[in-house]
């Protein structure tokens, strides 16, 4: 690879020559949707060519092998077909250790899941595995505007962070990328980083440091050993010029990480480019520079007319400071000043329909170690630096430990200073294991040093001394020792471990034991055993203890309760030491220890008082006695026996219902000496003989009410008592007895309908049905009149006849005898005359069973007064049984009001009847119109010319409304407009709507003189008419201002804003200047000085923007000023140069028999001419020697060696400027049974020389 000169690397920058085309970066683009800042390349360059500028391979970041490229580059190039990305990334500079953020927005209105981002540096480096302290992804969505965000953001920026990245965005067959690049400028107190050549390792994937640079995979388990300055090497001319066998050889000796990366830019390389008709000299394959210098691009144009473009990574270069272009006949040259990492990029140029292409790699300078660490030696707990300085300042060094890396934190001791070139590694407390060999490790060089850590000599200034302690009490030993340095505590030879009552405290030289509330189990021998010294000190401690009885277990009155026949063993827990000796006791009489009923046992932590089988007679206090050399102790204990109680009398059943009845009982008479608990209930057919529990909790009274039992069947009860031993006996069953009831009352009675004849009821069901089912209802009327009369009649009822019938004439004009029952009253099945009609109860005003304040509140006041009608005085609307829950009266006389009450019947009778609260009116009920305007019509409603109206307005009115609709006051033309009428609601639908449909639509429902009105608003808009006139009001220097005039037809609707278009007047391409622009005049700025262009206007509503647009008709010309520009002379590089070896031939050991080759690789231009020679002997139609160079590797391949092929082999380069020669030794061995030697063979017996 050709590199810059000296003499390029002085040159003066010249000053750069104005654009003679600007603007081009119009004519590349190709629709005025596109934004002109955006940075993809320009669709005008050769396809493929911007996808292979975005997966460019940055080596800093690299790690493992990259992806097939082929079918990569395949899918990039096919991505420029789709359109993703709505906001891309853009370059950005960051000055180091400050933060970068880098957004890009996707639309996803038409995506049905989220689609996959991959965030990239250089080529192929996915970023989602270097996420940590430095690098974070985030991505969020915005429901409203269906807009996902993601977000890079790098954090503490490195000056290695430089250099070209890639956002790629895919969804199903959809694929769009972008690249950008960032720059990363030094500050002050920033730190160089590492050239990436000299690590091959990095941190692991995922955790916080990852993407930092490891040096301790070339340090682990082998010897640091000072570097060699060695000469500076063109990889990529050694990688171009040697064997394909060769390849990952060169990748490990020089460090390359990306080497497929490489191998593919070098087999574009290689490609037979075709005759060029633009270029009669093309840019070299690759250039290389270091970081920091001056590199120089040169092509040669077969017509020097043509207009030359340069690019890196398919983005058009600017002139600039950094960029300098110069013309010299037809040489186009373009210089980079102060190379940085970002500028490491693929680089082409186009003139006309043709390019050329190369790459540039930038390098960094090694970073030297110009100070060697010393060896130190200290004692254990001092402090130890060790001090090195390095070639630049605030550099990336690594630190190492017999070879293995350290990785300084808050917790680790130790601890790195950086002092401008100078570093210091801290170990704060040195320890003997400190003791190793320290090295230092830069980019370009290293450093070892040894530390030795030795002891010093300790004193017992205070040693440990006996204890004897009560239990309960602080235990505290106590030593002092002459070095500060912590220790072990041992307790009869285990570890001393620390708790919340154990405490070991290390102030200076004192180490303290402190033991808080002394245990017994805290006795023993406690040594202390200082760190690696030899020396103990050890000390006794002794706990003591008087005797205690522990009755934690026992009621507040220290009461023992046993049911009779069970066991009692009676534990008590006592302490003390030594363990004290008990004596238990009853009445002055000692309970020994043997094997009587009552007996006494006796344990070290416990004294226990066993009764076999305890009685009634067993019920007393006992004493216990505890004595032992510390004290005495003594305590009382009850023991309480009891058992069952005895079973209760019989229970009475004092109410029955229909599925329940009311049963009380006495207590038993003896309660077996524990209060009664309370009761458990059984319950029984009479004729069965299988008992059910009623209660699972226990009945704490002596009455209870058993519930769901089987109407008409017998049944009895009984008792059992409950005490906290047990459960009684049973009592003796109850007195049979059967449950049996009618229905509850229907429900929700009210109205459905009236008309000037009939009255329509409805009802709900019971709540409660009898065991006899529901065979149906009864219905019931009587008029308003008769209430009065039967209350007169109640008052005079003692001078009346009780059975003189009052007469009345029913609706029909007929006369009624409401104190006889006819048969004409009676139907079939159960009698509704006498029974279903109340009854001789209801006659006498008294209520049936089950009538409570909750049916007189149900029914109201008025129901309460109609309950002391008489039967007679209700007329039965059906004629028969009826099994549903509505039913109509009819021929009522009009204007009557009447009262109604229903019944439900079954085989036990009628229900307590149900009454309608109030007199019901016999006339139909007009109900005034309301119409219910939805809320989205309160406002205008707006539609587009095109679309359909369907609009439905429900409103409310009896009898059935009559509907009238009006347009702005106008009858409507229903050839255009449809209106639907039902009872509910009303429906206006205009297929295709016409701005003619707009207006005011008036709406009038009227019932009798009633009369309900509505309005509505619609609105059919348009998109707008173009601006009437455009005119050029001025033109100055990149400027132009602009007026226009509103447009004539405003398509029903505001205008919303306009938008400004302009087109080179070469091209007549049109380009978005403004969008939005709510005012009728504008500037353009940012004009291509030389250019000539023309502008129109769209206008734009709510419906978007106007078919066409208004063109100015006059053109701006932005006029330049002309310069003379000369080019300076440069002189040709001069590419020639001396035969050279860049890989040697290496001592080669062979195997007789089997074919061996001696490799080397050489440069030169001419092309040098190779001669192998064996022991300074030319090799020349030799048929054992085949000779072998391709690329520059030169092989002499050796077939099936003997061992008199051994010898010195040696390699000659020569050309025009020079002969340069290497040599090498060839070893051949022998091998016959497992043996081998070289030279000559050795021959076991039995074999003879041939």
């Amino acid at each position: 690879m050709p590199e810059p000169t000296k003499k390029e690397e002085n040159e003066v920058p010249a000053p750069t020559p104005p654009s003679e085309e600007p603007n081009k970066e119009m004519e590349a683009r190709t629709g005025p949707a596109k934004d002109e800042e955006d940075p993809s390349p320009p669709s005008a360059l050769p396809p493929g060519l911007g996808s292979r500028a975005l997966e460019r391979k940055d080596s800093e970041w690299s790690l493992g092998e990259s992806p097939a490229g082929e079918e990569q580059d395949k899918q990039n190039a096919n991505s420029q077909l789709s359109t993703l990305l709505i906001e891309k990334p853009q370059s950005g500079t960051v000055k180091v250790g400050e933060n970068i953020t880098f957004i890009a927005k996707v639309k996803a209105e038409d995506l049905l899941r989220k689609p996959t981002i991959k965030w990239f540096k250089g080529k192929w480096m996915d970023l989602a595995s270097k996420a940590g302290k430095h690098l974070q992804l985030k991505e969020t969505f915005e429901r409203q505007t269906r807009v996902y965000t993601f977000e890079m953001q790098i954090i503490k920026a490195k000056e290695n962070f430089g250099g070209n990245y890639r956002c790629e965005v895919t969804y199903k067959d959809k694929f769009d990328s972008c690249s950008f690049d960032l720059e990363v400028h030094e500050s002050t107190g920033t730190t160089p980083n590492i050239d990436i050549r000299s690590a091959f390792k990095r941190s692991g994937e995922g955790q916080e440091d990852a993407g930092e640079l490891d040096f301790s995979g070339l340090l682990k388990r082998r010897e640091v050993k000072p570097q060699e300055e060695e000469p500076e090497v063109d990889v990529w001319e050694l990688l171009k010029n040697a064997n394909p066998n060769e390849y990952e050889k060169i990748a490990f000796q020089y460090g390359i990480t990306d080497l497929r990366g490489m191998l593919r830019r070098l087999k574009r390389m290689r490609r037979v480019e075709k005759k060029s008709a633009a270029f009669s000299k093309i840019l070299d394959p690759a250039y290389q520079v270091d970081k920091g210098g001056r590199v120089r691009f040169v092509v040669e144009l077969a017509d020097p007319k043509l207009e030359v473009k340069w690019y890196k990574n398919g983005q058009e270069i600017r002139p600039s400071t950094k960029y300098i272009f110069e013309h010299k006949g037809c040489q186009r040259i373009m210089f980079i000043n102060n190379c940085a990492l970002t500028d490491d990029s693929e680089y082409y140029v186009t003139a006309g329909d043709e390019k050329c292409s190369t790459e540039l790699f930038v390098r960094e300078p090694p970073i030297m170690v110009t100070k060697q660490l010393e060896d130190i030696n200290a004692y254990c707990g001092e402090r130890v630096e060790l001090e090195c300085e390095v070639s630049e300042d605030d550099a990336n060094v690594k630190w190492f430990k017999n070879g293995e890396e350290i990785i300084p934190s808050s917790k680790s001791r130790y601890r790195v200073k950086v002092e401008g070139k100078k570093h210091i590694l801290i170990i704060e407390g040195a320890t003997k294991a400190d003791s190793a060999e320290y090295s230092v490790m830069t980019t370009g060089g290293q450093s070892s040093a040894k530390l030795s850590v030795d002891l010093k000599p300790l004193k017992i200034l205070t040693p440990l001394t006996d204890q004897t302690v009560h239990l309960g009490k602080e235990i505290c030993l106590k030593c002092e020792i002459s070095e500060n340095i912590p220790g072990k505590w041992t307790k009869n030879g285990l570890p001393v471990q620390e708790s919340d009552r154990l405490k070991v405290v290390h102030k200076g030289r004192i180490h303290k034991l402190v033991i808080a509330n002394a245990l017994i189990e805290d006795e023993g021998d406690y040594v202390f055993a200082p760190d690696a010294y030899s020396v103990t000190l050890p000390a006794k401690v002794h706990v003591i203890d008087p005797p205690k009885i522990n009755l934690d277990g026992l009621d507040a009155d220290n009461t023992v309760t046993v049911i009779a026949g069970n066991k009692l063993r009676l534990e008590i827990p006592v302490s003390g030491e030594p363990p004290p000796k008990a004596l238990w006791s009853r009445a002055d009489k000692a309970i020994t220890e043997g094997s009587g009923r009552i007996r006494a046992e006796s344990y070290p932590d416990s004294s226990t008082l066993v009764i076999d089988i305890a009685e009634r007679d067993d019920s007393g206090v006992y004493h216990i006695h505890l004595k032992n050399e510390a004290g005495e102790a003594h305590a009382s204990i009850k023991v309480k026996v009891v058992d069952i109680p005895d079973p209760p009398v019989a229970p009475n059943v004092t109410d029955v219902g229909d599925d329940w009845c009311i049963m009380n009982w006495e207590p038993p008479v003896y309660d077996g000496g524990s209060p009664i608990l309370g009761y458990f209930i059984e319950r029984k057919k009479k004729q069965s003989s299988r008992w059910m529990r009623l209660n699972f909790d226990l009945c704490k009274e002596t009455t209870f009410e058993p519930k769901k039992m089987i109407e008409g069947v017998a049944y009895e009860v009984r008792i059992f008592a409950v005490n906290a031993v047990g459960i009684s006996k049973p009592s003796m069953p109850s007195k049979p007895f059967v449950p049996l009831a009618v229905t509850s009352p229907p429900t929700l009675l009210a109205v459905d309908s009236i008309t000037d004849t009939t009255v329509t009821m409805k009802w709900r069901p019971p709540d409660q049905i009898g065991a006899a089912g529901l065979d149906g209802y009864v219905l019931e009327y009587c008029f308003e009149g008769l209430k009065e009369r039967s209350s007169r009649a109640h008052l005079g009822n003692e001078n009346v006849n009780a059975n003189a019938p009052l007469k009345e004439e029913n609706h029909h004009g007929e006369e009624t005898s409401y104190g006889e029952k006819t048969a004409e009253k009676e139907i079939p099945g159960p009698r509704i005359g006498s029974s279903l009609a109340g009854g001789a109860e209801e006659e006498r005003g008294v209520k049936p069973p089950g009538t409570s304040a909750k049916q007189s509140g149900e029914n109201g006041e008025d129901a309460c007064d109609l309950c002391d009608l008489p039967a007679e005085n209700w007329i039965v609307a059906n004629t028969e049984l009826i099994d549903k829950t509505k039913f109509t009266i009819t021929g009522l006389p009009t204007d009557a009001k009447i009262f109604v009450r229903v019944k439900a019947v079954n085989k036990a009778g009628a229900s307590e009847p149900k009454y309608y609260s109030q007199p019901i009116l016999v006339k139909e009920i007009i109900e005034p119109p309301k119409i219910r305007i939805p809320r989205h019509l309160k406002q205008t409603y707006i539609r587009r010319v095109g679309e359909a109206v369907n609009l439905v307005i429900p409103f409310q009115g009896k009898p059935r409304p009559e509907l009238t609709w009006k347009k702005d006051g106008a009858e409507i033309d229903k050839n255009q407009i449809n209106i639907r009428n039902s009872e509910t609601d009303t429906i206006i639908f205009i297929r295709k709507a016409e701005r003619s449909h707009s207006g005011k639509y008036d709406l009038k429902v009227k019932v009798d003189k009633y009369v309900e009105s509505a309005s509505i608003d619609i609105q059919i808009v348009d998109r707008p008419g173009p601006p009437q006139i455009v005119k050029i009001e001025d033109v100055w220097g990149e400027n132009v201002a602009l007026t226009w005039t509103p447009p004539k037809d405003d398509g029903n609707a505001a205008i919303t804003g306009y938008t400004i278009q302009k087109a080179d007047k070469k091209s007549m391409e049109w380009f978005t200047v403004i969008e939005h622009y709510h005012r009728t005049n504008a500037t353009i700025s940012e004009l291509v000085i030389g250019n000539e262009y023309y502008f129109r206007v769209f206008s734009e509503n709510m419906c978007g923007l106007s078919e066409n647009a208004t063109m100015t008709k006059e053109s701006a010309v932005i006029a330049k000023d002309g310069k003379v520009y000369k080019n300076p002379v440069y002189e040709d590089f001069d590419f020639t140069e001396a035969p050279m070896f860049t890989q040697p031939l290496v001592n080669t050991y062979a195997i007789a028999g089997y074919n061996a080759t001696l490799n080397c690789s050489v440069r030169g231009n001419p092309k040098p001419k190779i001669t192998w020679m064996k022991n300074k002997v030319a090799i020349v139609d030799d048929p054992r020697y085949r000779m072998f160079s391709n690329q520059g590797v030169c092989t002499l391949e050796i077939r099936k060696p003997s061992p008199y092929d051994g010898g010195t082999y040696s390699c000659q380069a020569v050309n025009n400027l020079g002969t340069v020669e290497i040599e090498c030794k060839l070893e051949v061995k022998v091998i016959y049974q497992g043996l081998n030697t070289p030279g000559q063979p050795i021959f076991l017996e039995g074999q003879q020389q041939v």
